[in-house]
């Protein structure tokens, strides 16, 4: 870990120091859009992080690396304590170079002390990703308004929920839709899948522990409609080979008891393949989706194809616990957005596949029910309409700079 830094290189920057905090690989994500705007701005504008490859990549000078063993919900001992430890080194950083702002980006139970540390300081501090405390735990609206100067919202409906509670917000849009789609491109790379029909995508997600809950209730879904419908082929997305290795291992395991058919030379079942980096061509290529709950709902949202949502829990007295800090009773990205089910989503789900079986059946089935929940989506993408995430981030952070 470095010490004391010198001075601002040459060019546009005005000698300011930025700080990202970023703890998940979406945080990485968002995160380097807009340092890459930041930097095409402010050449000589000095960017650290504790983040992961992408905000490295994108310019950032990452002091400690982070995201790589993320986990979802509440974290265990061993993750407290590392985040601890991770703590005092930034409180000796922050003691050994000047900071003028901190960007914490989402995982507010990873950021909420930096952040305390940061205006300690004197440092300002602007959230990129707003803390989702409209879902669950609401006082906690009383410790961010003591430890952000202006929260960027990524979802409509979170600047009114901010400001009204004392909050600076501004909506900057979601980074999934700064870029349009080009379909012809995802068009030309679909048609190296393999043919069929129906076409279902299967998005499974990437923490060992999510692919361990979802991914066999997910084939045994898709085991089930191809029941009824013997044509039908799956397409695994898969978010960096390690994921897809773990998913083909168990894929074959299970094919023989699933009907699945034979194991091919490429490790899956002849009615499934698998692709590593490219969701938005299998969620272009495929007719309806069964999505593992997350931020990939809405990049399936973008593409107006009609979806089933589940994330499937085993812990039912956790979730009862946690259900009763909750302040909403959806739980799905387009669910919350719509402010009704718009989507089927079986989250958490404890049972068997027979109702997610149903209701993917039902958009296979049945044109109006797909047709339907394509004009909500269209609703819900349509209040994303002009505006550009990266570009607005990076204008409030150089307005807390001075810059602007």
């Amino acid at each position: 870990m470095p010490g004391g830094v010198g001075a601002a290189p040459g060019g546009e920057g005005g000698g300011r120091r930025v700080l990202f905090t970023a703890f998940e690989p979406s945080g990485d994500d968002h995160a380097q859009a807009v340092i890459r705007e930041l930097r095409s701005r402010h050449p000589g504008l000095e960017i650290f992080a504790w983040g992961g490859p992408r905000m490295a990549a994108a310019g950032a000078r990452v002091v400690e690396r982070t995201g790589d063993d993320a986990v979802m919900g509440l974290p265990g001992l061993k993750k407290l304590h590392e985040h601890r430890k991770i703590n005092e080194r930034i409180g000796a950083w922050l003691d050994q170079n000047r900071v003028d702002l901190h960007v914490p980006v989402d995982s507010p139970a990873a950021n909420f002390p930096i952040c305390r540390m940061a205006k300690a300081r004197g440092i300002k501090v602007v959230h990129l990703v707003a803390p989702q405390i409209w879902a669950w735990a609401r006082w906690r609206i009383h410790k961010l308004r003591r430890l952000t100067d202006r929260v960027l919202c990524v979802l409509p409906f979170e600047e009114k929920f901010f400001t009204k509670r004392g909050v600076p917000a501004t909506f900057i849009g979601h980074f999934l839709f700064d870029d349009p789609i080009d379909g012809a491109a995802l068009d030309a790379r679909g048609a190296e899948l393999p043919p069929g029909s129906p076409r279902i995508a299967i998005m499974p997600g990437s923490r060992p522990d999510e692919l361990r809950r979802n991914y066999p209730m997910m084939l045994e879904v898709f085991a089930k409609v191809r029941e009824k419908h013997p044509g039908a082929i799956a397409v695994v997305a898969a978010t960096r080979p390690a994921v897809a290795e773990q998913l083909q291992v168990v894929a074959a395991q299970l094919a023989g008891g699933l009907g699945l058919g034979l194991v091919g030379s490429n490790g899956w079942p002849e009615s499934m393949r698998c692709v590593v980096g490219a969701t938005d061509v299998v969620i272009r290529w495929c007719e309806a989706a069964l999505v593992k709950s997350g931020t990939v709902t809405m990049q399936v949202a973008k593409q107006r194809r009609p979806m089933v949502i589940v994330y499937k829990k085993s812990n039912f007295v956790l979730y009862a616990i946690v259900r009763a800090i909750m302040a909403t009773k959806l739980f799905t990205l387009p669910n919350v957005i719509a402010h009704r089910e718009v989507v089927p989503e079986f989250v958490p789900h404890f049972g068997g596949p027979e109702p997610i079986v149903r209701a993917l059946l039902d958009l296979i089935e049945k044109p109006e029910v797909a047709a339907t929940q394509r004009r909500e989506l269209d609703a819900i993408v349509a209040q994303f309409e002009g505006r550009n995430a990266r570009r607005l981030a990076a204008d409030e952070i150089e307005r807390a700079l001075g810059l602007k």
